[in-house]
């Protein structure tokens, strides 16, 4: 019996290219999470030679990182080949035009089959990204395996809490599912440690996006290209009525004029080999921000 939640990887692809268009225009939160990410670096010091951007969408997170290591190669890695291209068109003349400045380079792949040489990468940065692997552990096995010994993966995803008010209110209407399955923060690092890596270093935050209307939050969710990829989707378009239903479900939970949409915000990092702990560093801290 298949699960599910299987994600259909076609489909997710599919949904991410159309989105390229879009995307930029309605990331606002993927573009904070991603600079909280880099916050954090100015704590590890480390130089990675080969650094890679895995699920790199329109490259926000890899201009930052060719910002702030300069001497470093960022490998940019997406599976919607349209991600990568918009991508390309920020890129700027002056590094097309100078000799001695390394070509950026873009790999179209998926995260869960990683094309790279073993001991081949110094880091490993993913930002949103993991919540579309279908086996997070077997993902870890091969960032572990492309990692040289020493090296870092840190990454962000999405807890089980994300996008609980929509799983809520779609749960009235039918059993399908219409809202990815989201690993809990202290699974994905026992998956970390079952790859191979040393012992992680997870927080979590709360984040949650207020919307006039259920109509704006779906336009921002196709917009990103978070469609529902799920194998036990509903095959067909949702009907007036249900809609109508869905509305009013949803309708129920507006506080202050407004009605929410809460991101779980799952933020870890972990090395291959020895751990290197920065000066007061806990291994799991959880915190909320409203």
């Amino acid at each position: 019996m298949v699960d599910p939640f299987t994600l259909d990887k076609r489909r997710v692809r599919h949904s991410f290219d159309r989105a390229a268009a879009t995307y930029d225009q309605v990331a606002v939160l993927q573009r904070e999470i991603c600079d909280r990410m880099a916050e954090r670096l100015q704590y590890i010091k480390f130089e990675p030679r080969v650094i890679l951007d895995a699920g790199s969408g329109t490259g926000y997170g890899s201009r930052q990182l060719r910002g702030r290591y300069a001497k470093s190669r960022v490998i940019e890695l997406d599976i919607a080949p349209a991600m990568l291209q918009a991508s390309r068109s920020h890129q700027p003349a002056w590094r097309r035009l100078l000799p001695f400045v390394a070509a950026e380079e873009r790999v179209c792949a998926d995260i869960e089959s990683l094309p790279l040489r073993a001991g081949s990468v110094g880091m490993i940065w993913s930002n949103l990204a993991l919540q579309w692997c279908n086996d997070l552990e077997a993902t870890f096995a091969g960032m572990h395996g492309v990692l040289e010994s020493g090296g870092l993966l840190m990454f962000s995803t999405f807890g089980p809490d994300t996008l609980k008010e929509l799983r809520q209110t779609f749960g009235t209407l039918d059993a399908h599912a219409h809202v990815n399955r989201f690993l809990d923060m202290h699974d994905i690092g026992d998956g970390l440690m079952r790859a191979g890596f040393a012992a992680p270093v997870m927080d979590m935050e709360t984040v949650t996006l207020t919307y006039d209307d259920l109509a704006g939050l779906m336009r921002d969710l196709k917009a990103l290209g978070a469609h529902n990829a799920n194998q036990g989707r509903g095959r067909g378009l949702l009907g007036k009525g249900a809609w109508q239903r869905l509305q009013q479900q949803y309708e129920a939970l507006r506080r202050d004029g407004k009605l929410p949409a809460t991101y779980e915000v799952v933020y870890g990092h972990a090395w291959k080999g020895e751990k290197k702990q920065a000066p007061g560093e806990a291994q799991v801290v959880r915190f909320a921000k409203k």
